[in-house]
């Protein structure tokens, strides 16, 4: 089963539907099967008093409150239609991630066949009861969670209705960029093999390596933001990669795929004509004449590989030749 790549645009797009739809053309040409926004009402979401986290501060106006970073990037109603028709067109899946109530419902209602649930919403019970009955796929990001956080979100999921099989499991890490020493990738094997589910890693580190290692160590689902230019203002581009780094990532994704394999170890069809080029047979080492014994004086071991095995050493010394040789002959 391919990788699913989702080219997280979130709030990259600064409020404009030009840019939004720039980003769902870079991802597209990139290759990605997902563009992935984010859904809500500033109103529901933070109170007005509400604080920024610290590397929010460091890429946006310190003065401004979080309700008033997060209104401007809101998309209404008739921008997301406008959205999933442009990725219609562009062959791409158009996501976004809720993050209320009635932004699931509004999701639902237009049709979406996969819920992304943000780290932020892993603790929210009644969030998580409404996903849950509506027995879609589901994408759950475990930043900031524990072991024992994600059990309880996926209990609610599934017991409200969600199969599990419909169910992919990210390991996350939510800070911006995430540094290098907290990626704790083997973190999401211990998921895999926890809970017995599709997983896969949400990333936040600046770069490529980490998506590409995650991929080699089974990921199902890659996650990554991206942007038109790290240098806008916002408070996620400059952790967000830019167009050409998304492709060389998603290339590199599709690369790792193929060199995965299948696990059965054998010559692959590229290599086989190789094996008389490098490998060895028993050949005469002087002239041989019919009815000698053939020994260790008079036979080596040489290239090509298209005669008797060296691994049979053993059952041809001592034996008879049964025709003259010259020097180099394969036995």
């Amino acid at each position: 089963m391919s990788v699913f790549i989702i080219a997280e645009a979130g709030v990259n797009h600064n409020g404009s539907i030009d840019i939004a739809k720039k980003l769902i053309d870079v991802a597209s040409d990139a290759g990605a099967d997902a563009v992935k926004f984010q859904t809500f009402k500033a109103k529901d979401l933070v109170s007005k008093i509400a604080q920024k986290a610290e590397y929010q501060k460091k890429t946006t106006d310190k003065t401004e409150s979080q309700f008033d970073m997060i209104k401007k990037l809101e998309l209404d109603a008739r921008t997301h239609e406008d959205l999933i028709s442009y990725c219609k067109s562009k062959y791409i899946i158009f996501l976004s991630s809720p993050f209320d109530i009635d932004s699931i419902n509004f999701l639902n209602d237009l049709g979406l066949e996969v819920f992304k649930i943000p780290s932020g919403e892993i603790t929210n019970l009644p969030y998580l009861r409404e996903i849950g009955k509506l027995n879609k796929k589901v994408i759950l990001s475990t930043g900031m969670a524990n072991i024992d956080e994600i059990q309880d979100a996926l209990d609610v999921l599934i017991s409200e209705g969600t199969k599990k099989e419909n169910i992919t499991v990210l390991h996350a890490n939510t800070m911006y960029p995430t540094p290098m020493k907290d990626v704790n990738l083997k973190a999401m094997i211990t998921i895999g093999n926890k809970f017995d589910i599709a997983f896969g890693y949400s990333d936040h580190t600046l770069g490529i390596e980490v998506d590409i290692a995650a991929v080699a160590m089974g990921a199902q689902c890659i996650e990554k933001h991206f942007t038109l230019d790290n240098t806008f203002e916002g408070p996620d581009h400059r952790a967000s990669l830019e167009p050409d780094e998304l492709k060389s990532m998603i290339k590199a994704i599709r690369n790792i795929e193929k060199a995965l394999g299948n696990g059965i170890k054998k010559p692959s069809s590229s290599e086989s004509p190789n094996i008389q080029v490098a490998r060895k047979s028993i050949v005469a080492k002087t002239k041989i004449k019919k009815g000698d014994i053939l020994n260790e004086k008079n036979l080596t071991i040489k290239r090509p590989g298209n005669g008797i095995s060296p691994m049979r050493w053993d059952k041809i010394v001592g034996t008879i030749a049964s025709k003259n040789y010259s020097e180099d002959e394969l036995i």
